[in-house]
């Protein structure tokens, strides 16, 4: 099965160079559906004028964001030298508390194909 989903510059070049190779989402609905072995089209925001492929190689269900960050190194998410906190307090911008309660976090290992 493919999944499509959409990536900022950086973390899209990150996936694209192979330097990040764990893509954090909330475990909401859709993320839930994806299985080890599928494939994920990211496309490139904000233009939406590139893609990059890759293969699902394992999934990190954990209750919070905090607990996946601790279990991996950071630059596996594409976020060396970074601190929890910084990774913590984006994570919480971007998506917000509530929703990241509701749903908890996901750790997508990918490989390009």
């Amino acid at each position: 099965m493919e999944h499509n989903m959409h990536l900022y510059q950086s973390p899209f070049e990150k996936i694209k160079n192979g330097s990040k190779t764990i893509e954090v989402r909330l475990n909401d609905e859709k993320r839930r559906k994806i299985s080890v072995g599928d494939y994920i089209k990211f496309t490139k925001l904000p233009n939406e004028e590139e893609q990059v492929s890759v293969k699902v190689i394992a999934l990190y269900p954990y209750a919070t964001f905090e607990e996946l960050y601790a279990a991996y190194d950071f630059s596996e998410f594409g976020c060396e030298g970074e601190t929890m906190q910084n990774l913590l307090q984006g994570t919480y911008d971007f998506w917000g508390k509530e929703k990241i309660e509701m749903y908890g976090a996901l750790g997508i290992r990918v490989k390009l194909t």
